[in-house]
């Protein structure tokens, strides 16, 4: 059960962009599992990867397009990730490329593929070629939610954002859909995330804007640890708003489509989070008084990775002991253990390295007994944060990982 994750409220159009989906078969009977999504002419792309090296068939093959050519498709399948499949695997994600650009009319290189699913099997490429005729002939600008249904796996809910702000005295649009769940614990974005902008944009911003605007959200998410082989975050800009272009990662105009190009990134980023396979919580970890942010970060992710705490947080346990045990296991230089402070809510559990003296334990599991917890550690050290957003670890989620293939 998804934590106070909203149904989907308005998507707006991204002029230039239209999205159509297909029950295909793909894996499953009777649920939506291929999506196209097409560009206009003039349409730049920016992306980041999963960093796993074992890395998908679609992730390679997508590089490879981003390098060569200007994208006009983008065609997605869920059931099966094509990764672990060597050479068959890169002949299917191509003949897939191949299939819909000769349908729409374009070249290949202008096809983006990606897959999500079971790693391993190769595709069933006969049945996304199968698909692809209802996926086009469903194409509309205003097609953003019935896609976000189509590239869920476990997800128990669709993701999407969408935002709309002045820049330079234009109206721009962005707005973005994610799938992801389990898995997660990207060095770039989630598993597959999508955003389109009608701003115009110059490819060097636009690059920028990708890695900086994943780095505060995507990259600040972990459900398990585990880091997919078929990570993919796609921003496409259309240019098609009329707005000046923004050559530059800098400037006024830059810094307000960052600004919004973020907030989309941050909402689907906290929306995988709050619908984490089998989360009861949703909590965010803010690290202070670090010596750098890199430092921040490590603390973050060992507590965020522990099995303890995150078997305490579903108990709703006050075990700060285990909270405190990850911070001193935390890869980091040095650490003054007399100098660190934990909160939880508000309520400060440690002080000095030790139980602050107005502790009880009542304060704990009112606060434990919460849907949304906030862990605060001031490390003491200086003057970096950062701030990281994880799920507690449930029987639900053994079980759904347990029964994942049957």
């Amino acid at each position: 059960m998804a934590v106070n994750l909203p149904p989907l409220t308005e998507l707006h159009p991204v002029s230039g962009i239209r999205l159509g989906t297909a029950m295909a078969g793909i894996r499953k009977r009777d649920r939506r599992d291929l999506v196209v999504i097409e560009c206009a002419t003039g349409t730049r792309a920016a992306a980041v990867f999963t960093q796993n090296r074992f890395c998908a068939a679609p992730v390679l093959v997508a590089r490879g397009h981003l390098g060569a050519a200007q994208p006009r498709a983008l065609v997605i399948n869920t059931g099966y990730a094509n990764a672990g499949t060597g050479e068959p695997g890169m002949h299917d994600a191509v003949a897939c490329c191949e299939e819909l650009a000769q349908r729409i009319g374009v070249r290949a290189s202008e096809i983006l593929p990606f897959s999500t699913g079971v790693i391993g099997e190769r595709l069933p490429v006969e049945r996304i070629i199968a698909g692809l005729s209802s996926c086009i002939a469903t194409l509309d600008e205003r097609g953003w939610a019935d896609a976000a249904s189509g590239i869920m796996t476990t997800d128990t809910l669709p993701k999407g954002s969408s935002v709309c702000g002045e820049i330079g005295g234009t109206v721009v649009t962005v707005t973005g859909i994610a799938k992801g769940s389990g898995m997660i614990c990207p060095n770039m974005a989630t598993m597959l995330t999508f955003v389109a902008t009608d701003a115009s944009v110059g490819q060097a911003a636009l690059d920028a804007l990708v890695r900086s605007a994943a780095r505060v959200s995507f990259n600040r998410i972990t459900v398990d640890g585990d880091t997919s082989t078929n990570d993919s975050c796609i921003l496409l800009a259309t240019g098609r708003a009329g707005n000046p272009q923004i050559e530059r990662p800098e400037g006024a105009t830059y810094q307000a489509l960052s600004e919004l190009v973020t907030r989309v990134f941050t909402e689907l980023a906290q929306a995988v989070i709050r619908d984490a396979e089998g989360a009861t919580k949703f909590i965010t970890i803010e690290v202070s008084g670090g010596r750098s942010e890199d430092e921040c970060l490590e603390v973050a992710q060992t507590i965020a990775h522990s099995p303890l705490v995150k078997t305490a947080f579903f108990a709703s346990d006050p075990n700060w002991g285990r909270i405190l045990a990850a911070v001193g296991r935390a890869r980091i230089g040095r650490l003054d253990v007399g100098s660190v402070s934990i909160h939880l809510n508000g309520a400060c559990i440690v002080r000095g390295g030790a139980r602050a003296p107005e502790y009880t334990e009542a304060q704990g599991r009112a606060v434990m007994a919460e849907a949304e917890i906030t862990l605060q550690v001031d490390l003491g050290a200086g003057s970096a944060t950062t701030r990281l957003w994880t799920s507690d670890l449930s029987h639900e989620y053994i079980r759904i990982n347990a029964e994942y293939r049957t």
